[in-house]
């Protein structure tokens, strides 16, 4: 019964010492969640100008880009899966690599060979693990993104595009796969064509404002061909950068949900095992008294 004792008692200790972690792990993502968030807010207006001014060259003006035309016949397909360095985070890059094999799946369904392109340790551990092909990684910067690796993506991506398709060993479409923050609570995968562009005016505000909202005319100096060269790469980076800044802000919020339901957990073993604990003592308390009473019975007997 004393080694039954011991054993809840270490088990006990062991659920403290859980907690003690995960709630330390639970604050530290929610401190971090605002800073990610924070940066999310900074970049929109950026965001928003840059999109404003490549609608702006690409409905006021009749040149056709190759990073804004459709091409003919797509042979292959880029798909950048955007997971995390470290886990802790419940479902968070377990849901991002099912969304982007999926993804893979329905582009060969269509024909079209798929080129994967990996960001986040959590990625490239999963394709090495599974003996898949990748035509980029990038690792070490999930947590809080700089703009650098953003524009090392976006580089690759633009270099695989511009190479005219898979005879030159090319892609002739990009597809961004990522976790975007909807609250504390929920982070939902979501699909972004990337190329052929697709340009979508990111203003705020109702469909009413839209619709009556009047747009100057604009003239393109020297031309919207090089206003376009200048333009789209700062979008296509813009846009990465945006995608690395929400799946970081998203891991957060996801690894505050897994350490709370994990100190919750700890809290519910501590109850658990005190309760057995103390039914275990109690028992062997009563066996002792037992013990006592009977040996004195039996010691009143025998006069």
């Amino acid at each position: 019964m004393g080694a039954q004792l011991r054993v809840y008692k270490q088990k006990i200790s062991s659920a403290q010492t859980t907690k003690k972690i995960t709630k330390a792990m639970e604050l530290i993502a929610a401190s971090r969640i605002q800073k990610a968030m924070a940066r999310v807010r900074a970049s929109s207006p950026f965001s928003r100008a840059v999109t404003r001014a490549v609608s702006a060259v690409a409905t006021h003006s009749n040149t056709q880009h190759p990073l804004t035309t459709e091409r003919e016949v797509i042979r292959r397909s880029a798909v950048v899966i955007f997971a995390s360095d470290r886990g802790l985070a419940g479902a968070f890059n377990s849901q991002i690599l099912r969304e982007g094999m999926q993804l893979g799946e329905l582009l060969r369904s269509q024909g079209k060979d798929v080129q994967y392109y990996l960001v986040g340790r959590k990625a490239v551990g999963y394709f090495q693990f599974r003996r898949l092909p990748s035509a980029g990684e990038w690792i070490g910067d999930t947590d809080t993104p700089h703009f650098n690796t953003a524009e090392q993506i976006a580089g690759a991506l633009l270099d695989a595009y511009d190479l005219g398709g898979e005879e030159a060993g090319g892609v002739d479409e990009i597809h961004l796969v990522f976790n975007r923050f909807v609250s504390m609570m929920t982070q939902e995968p979501q699909t972004v064509r990337l190329l052929p562009l697709e340009v979508v005016e990111a203003e705020e505000g109702t469909d009413e404002t839209a619709a009556t909202q009047v747009y100057p005319l604009y003239e393109f100096e020297p031309s919207p061909e090089v206003v376009l060269d200048a333009l789209l790469p700062t979008y296509v980076q813009s846009r990465v950068f945006n995608a690395l800044l929400q799946s970081s802000a998203a891991k957060h919020a996801a690894t505050q949900k897994a350490m709370k339901s994990a100190s919750d957990n700890a809290d519910k073993l501590i109850t658990d095992y005190t309760r057995l604990r103390n039914n275990a003592r109690q028992a062997e308390i009563t066996q002792q008294i037992a013990e006592i009473v009977g040996g004195a019975d039996a010691l009143a007997s025998g006069k």
